[in-house]
């Protein structure tokens, strides 16, 4: 098997205790468009391994919309990736 010097998996974890549902919502917009942010793919839901697609056909659409509408620019999750 071959050695990997590039990819980080599980490199420092943490989780954290979300108290308000706003800056849940924010963080969930924030995870489905990770790989557009990191230029992986130019549409989330057509990236096999986010559940933007899953989301986007299977909740609600006015929850998919509220979701969307909240901004993810200042939320502050460390991101080095």
């Amino acid at each position: 098997m071959g050695q990997s010097t590039r990819r980080k998996v599980w490199f420092q974890y943490w989780d954290s205790r979300i108290t308000f549902e706003r800056s849940y919502l924010a963080r969930l917009n924030y995870v489905h468009y990770n790989p557009v942010k990191h230029g992986v793919t130019a549409n989330a839901t057509n990236y096999p391994w986010c559940s933007a697609a899953w989301f986007d056909q299977n909740a609600p659409t006015s929850f998919v919309k509220t979701v969307k509408s909240f901004k993810t620019d200042k939320l502050k999750v460390p991101d080095d990736f």
